[in-house]
């Protein structure tokens, strides 16, 4: 399996360019970490730390920042996988891989919804 290329996504990324960057990687399916603050993401990475420090670099909080897994060929809820080790953060009251706050949650989505297009 290879490493397809990290890449921050501020603007737009279409679900065939998302299928491609997953082709290179996981198959059907590619990391993502989103800053729920600033709307953009990153794509791309072998592990959500890696995309994460992209992200912190850039001038990120890390408590903005949440991991997930999209799944460019399904649509509706079988897109965003909330589930992600670096989402593990007792302080925020995420004690679990999993977004657990349904607000947070959505803010994902939003963001998501706004940088892919069709």
């Amino acid at each position: 399996m290879g490493q397809s290329p990290l890449r921050l996504v501020e603007d737009r990324i279409s679900r065939a360019e998302l299928a491609a960057l997953a082709s290179q990687g996981f198959g059907d399916m590619i990391k993502a970490v989103v800053d729920v603050k600033r709307g953009i993401m990153v794509v791309g990475g072998e592990l959500h730390a890696d995309e994460e420090a992209v992200l912190l670099d850039d001038g990120s909080a890390q408590s903005d920042l949440w991991g997930i897994n999209l799944y460019p060929a399904e649509r509706g809820d079988g897109f965003v996988e909330f589930d992600s080790m670096i989402n593990v953060r007792p302080s925020q009251g995420n004690p679990s891989r999993d977004v657990m706050s349904a607000a947070t949650r959505d803010q994902i989505r939003s963001v998501v919804g706004a940088l892919v297009s069709a």
